[in-house]
């Protein structure tokens, strides 16, 4: 899946997204409220910028035009795209009012407040007419255009019939995340995004199941004129209806859900990104549904890299398992690469797994207490009989992948079939490498090579007495 060669317009409202880090150890003696002491400060681009981002971080090309304030938060803001090689921007100046910014204040993994900077004006004649002249200018070549409304009053009525205009001429999808309750503004665009709430304002309907949902999305497309509809519905999945009366339900991917912040953006950047390259809308919608539960896994206004919506996608089609399986060498070498940009520790084990117990749930745990990120190698069936014997395995490498990708300590599944792991430790570099304390740093294969590279060997504890192979001899007694 390589979207390299697309691009896609974003337009919208530009947010600065402040996340403030700290503690919570005492009650203030001036008022009855906690005090926070602030340990760390995190900004990245909000609103239509995440969206940009999350174009970027998939592989593809995204032009940003949003509206920005000659003030602090636009310097950091600028600051932010200077790093961004994937993101070109053509972003418009106003003095009439200011940049806006959301902070969040954080503790213990949960917001405490929110603070919200803005004093929202309508635009201007000058504003809007730079704005049009940004978009006219930034559409040449691109496969698709986004309008993220927020709300904050840059994609206005005369905005929307340019953008418009623009993309009927090229021949290329519009996609609309609306804040307005009015969907008709939005008519002629290719597919808007609504979750449920948006779209029960809109419709001014129930939307309590799938059928009410596709009623609703029905009215709301004729009121629109808009050929379809992507309505996103948390932990229920999507539900994609379009003109032609089809409706298409994906179940959302079964994941820990850390935090839901940007995940619309996700969903209507991959979406952009997936039709401009090519891929009908059903398709886009998989590849949307599988980044999406990449992103609400990750704290704060997060995107999802393409190795990591790759690996999401590998358990296969629909109706096959939700649990991502096995990686290929390919694949997990990018997700490694990416986790380390992050700045990510990236742990490396490897077994036969062959009967999953207690013992190796011990080492998983263990293993992931050591890192951020955790990759697990596991023999193929041929090396395992090689190992063990002609009996073994009992359980196939997909049904060990399968079982191994599903705990939650694993991040990556990937096998081998030669006699040690080493090739693969080479090519990963892991920062630390564990196996159980029955070896020692000296026996442990590919430790010089991770030591070498400045990475640590880890001895995990044992559970004594558990293993596949007394396992086995219990069921045959």
């Amino acid at each position: 899946m390589d979207f390299s060669g697309s691009s896609v317009l974003c337009v919208g409202d530009l947010i600065l997204d402040r996340f403030v880090y700290g503690q919570i150890d005492r009650i203030s003696p001036e008022a009855p409220v906690p005090v926070l002491r602030l340990t760390r400060t995190t900004e990245m681009l909000g609103g239509v910028g995440n969206v940009a981002n999350n174009i970027a971080a998939l592989g593809g090309q995204a032009i940003l035009v949003g509206l920005i304030g000659r003030d602090a938060m636009a310097s950091v803001i600028r600051g932010l795209l200077t790093h961004a090689n994937a993101i070109s921007a053509r972003l418009v100046e106003t003095v009439r009012q200011p940049t806006v910014c959301k902070t969040r204040y954080v503790a213990s993994g949960q917001q405490v407040v929110r603070t919200d900077e803005e004093h929202l004006l309508p635009l201007d004649e000058i504003e809007e007419a730079s704005l049009i002249a940004a978009i006219d200018a930034s559409a040449p070549g691109v496969g698709a255009i986004v309008l993220s409304d927020y709300g904050k009053g840059v994609v206005t009525n005369l905005v929307i019939a340019r953008v418009v205009e623009l993309a009927r001429a090229k021949g290329i999808p519009i996609f609309v995340d609306p804040k307005s309750d009015d969907f008709s503004r939005y008519r002629g665009v290719t597919c808007l995004t609504p979750n449920l709430k948006e779209l029960a304002a809109a419709a001014r309907m129930p939307v309590d199941d799938e059928t009410a949902v596709i009623a609703a999305a029905h009215k709301v497309m004729n009121d629109a004129d808009a050929a379809s509809i992507l309505v996103t519905r948390a932990e229920k999945g999507m539900i994609l209806v379009e003109a032609d009366g089809s409706a298409q339900v994906v179940s959302a991917r079964a994941r820990e859900v850390f935090d839901v912040s940007g995940a619309g953006d996700t969903v209507i950047a991959t979406m952009a990104l997936a039709t401009a390259s090519g891929r009908s809308l059903a398709q886009s919608m998989a590849i949307a549904n599988a980044a999406a539960g990449v992103v609400v896994s990750k704290a704060g206004t997060a995107t999802a890299h393409i190795a990591e919506v790759m690996h999401e996608l590998s358990a296969g089609e629909q109706g096959q398992t939700e649990t991502p399986g096995l990686s290929d060498a390919d694949l997990a070498t990018n997700l490694v690469r990416h986790w380390k940009s992050l700045g990510l520790t990236v742990g490396f084990t490897n077994g036969c797994f062959d009967l999953i117990h207690a013992g190796h749930i011990t080492l998983l745990a263990a293993s992931r207490a050591q890192c951020d990120r955790l990759v697990v190698a596991l023999n193929t069936d041929a090396s395992v009989s090689r190992l063990k014997g002609p009996t073994r395995p009992i359980n196939s490498l997909d049904k060990r992948a399968q079982v191994m990708a599903a705990v939650r300590y694993v991040d990556c599944v990937i096998a081998f079939d030669e006699q040690t792991p080493i090739d693969l430790i080479r090519r990963l570099l892991p920062d630390v490498l564990i196996k159980g304390a029955d070896y020692t740093v000296e026996t442990v294969v590919g430790a010089d090579v991770v030591i070498a590279a400045g990475g640590r060997v880890y001895l995990a504890p044992l559970v004594q007495g558990q293993s596949t192979t007394n396992i086995v001899h219990q069921i045959r007694a």
